[in-house]
């Protein structure tokens, strides 16, 4: 209740309330005290004027008439005379006096806070100015017990109205903050938690209602993202399913390739003329739909497995390499060289690594083969206290700047006629996978370059797995 935004806020009107009625109190009090002290000159002079309405009168009625007045002496200026009018004995000296004719309000509040830090029954002066001009001056001696009594009783009464007034305000502060605050609030937070639960299900997009304008400012602003990922669920719903649809058919699709390159390469010992023109473009549309549907299989996987890690030597896996593309490079000018320091080991998942380098070498070899010239494929190896690099290099014509545009985004990054782009994004999403990153160094007319950065750092590693 009290750590609700409705507990909290009821809490702080209260406290607020008091406090302004505290700030009210004192002037209040002040002015209590000025009418209590004006009231006893009042009846001074009405039992002054008793007095010069009746020159002789008994003591027992001049006592009354102080009683009365609950005042003990009281003395009257009039036409210049100050008279005595009327007296009793006092009990102690006179301790203070005070002038009514003219008082400020910090007078006031400063003389009323004297009088309730002052216990015990003082006789004080008090000077004034009769009512209806019957005089000059009217002066009257008097208890400061009584009232110092009477303003605390006030004050009490005061407080105890302050605290009812702050009580009621808050309460039904309370209730229209609840109103108004906070069950459009926990209307919201329920839409959230609804949508929550099903986030595909349109109907659970909350409908802006609420009364207050920031309120209907959110409601239209969760409105709108929920809108939007609902949309981007569905859309992604349906990339997997054509991603799943492609999978199959890509599958299916090869399978029928293989057969149709085997009853290729049969034709390929046709005598015919014409057959044996035809059967190597046969046969190299053929490679290139097998490598097309091979590589969205790869990509088509809903994600790479975690690498296995463990340190490997490097040049086992770049031999494994060059060897396999030696044999697709037999008839073309391309040589194959490495410069890795001796006994160079990474921590990598063997097969991973083999994929990212093979992947790399392929293209250069490629590369090289479609620009009709010798060349050479080099990697090298580097170690620093926090990294392993390696450098793949070729001596080609370079990237085109439409590749270098989307490199290692999948269905984009193609460097050749044919390729599906998928190559490239698959080897840099492995060597995320390590932690590392695989960066393009540069490109031109004279070679492109490659690194392979892969971190020491096993922390770093367990990071980039996460």
């Amino acid at each position: 209740m009290l750590n609700s935004l409705s507990g909290r806020f009821l809490i702080l009107t209260t406290v607020f309330v008091m406090l302004a009625e505290v700030l009210i109190f004192v002037p209040s009090v002040a002015r209590f005290r000025e009418d209590y002290l004006l009231l006893r000159l009042e009846r001074a002079q009405i039992a002054s004027l008793a007095l010069l309405a009746n020159d002789m009168i008994e003591e027992t009625l001049e006592a009354e008439l102080l009683q009365n007045a609950g005042v003990y002496n009281v003395v009257l200026r009039r036409d210049e005379v100050r008279q005595l009018m009327l007296s009793s004995d006092i009990p102690s000296p006179v301790t203070a006096t005070y002038d009514l004719r003219n008082p400020g309000a910090w007078e006031l509040i400063r003389d009323a806070i004297v009088c309730l830090m002052s216990p015990g029954d003082r006789v004080i002066r008090v000077v004034g100015s009769p009512v209806q001009e019957a005089g000059q001056l009217i002066e009257v001696t008097m208890a400061n017990g009584p009232m110092r009594v009477a303003i605390i009783e006030y004050g009490i009464n005061i407080l105890l109205l302050s605290a009812v007034i702050s009580i009621i305000t808050a309460l039904l502060l309370f209730l229209a903050v609840r109103r108004f605050l906070v069950k459009p609030i926990k209307g919201v937070v329920n839409a959230m938690s609804s949508y929550a639960s099903a986030p595909e299900d349109a109907r659970r997009i909350i409908q802006p209602s609420a009364g207050v304008r920031e309120l209907l400012d959110a409601e239209i602003a969760l409105q709108s993202m929920q809108t939007q990922l609902t949309g981007a669920l569905k859309q992604k719903e349906r990339l997997a399913s054509l991603g799943s649809a492609v999978a199959k058919v890509s599958h299916d699709l090869r399978n029928i390739l293989t057969t149709a390159q085997l009853f290729a390469d049969r034709m390929e010992l046709s005598q015919d003329p014409a057959v044996a023109k035809t059967v190597p473009k046969l046969l190299g549309s053929i490679s290139r739909a097998v490598n097309l549907c091979e590589s969205t299989l790869a990509f088509g996987r809903a994600e790479e497995p975690a690498p296995r890690l463990d340190i490997v030597p490097v040049d086992g896996i770049v031999s494994d390499v060059f060897d396999s593309e030696r044999l697709s490079a037999s008839e073309a000018d391309v040589t194959f060289r490495h410069d890795l320091p001796a006994g160079m080991s990474v921590r990598a998942d063997a097969e991973q690594l083999y994929r990212v380098i093979s992947n790399l070498v392929r293209n250069a070899r490629q590369a090289i083969v479609a620009g009709g010239n010798a060349g050479e494929i080099s990697i090298a190896g580097a170690e620093s206290e926090t990294e392993w690099t390696l450098t793949i290099a070729d001596t080609g014509p370079g990237l085109p700047p439409k590749a270098q545009e989307h490199l290692f985004t999948a269905f984009q990054g193609n460097a050749r006629k044919g390729g599906s782009g998928l190559g490239l994004a698959i080897a840099a999403e492995l060597v995320r996978g390590h932690g590392g990153a695989l960066e393009l160094e540069r490109t031109g007319p004279d070679g492109t370059v490659f690194r392979i950065r892969l971190p020491k750092s096993v922390v770093m590693l367990d990071a980039a797995a996460e």
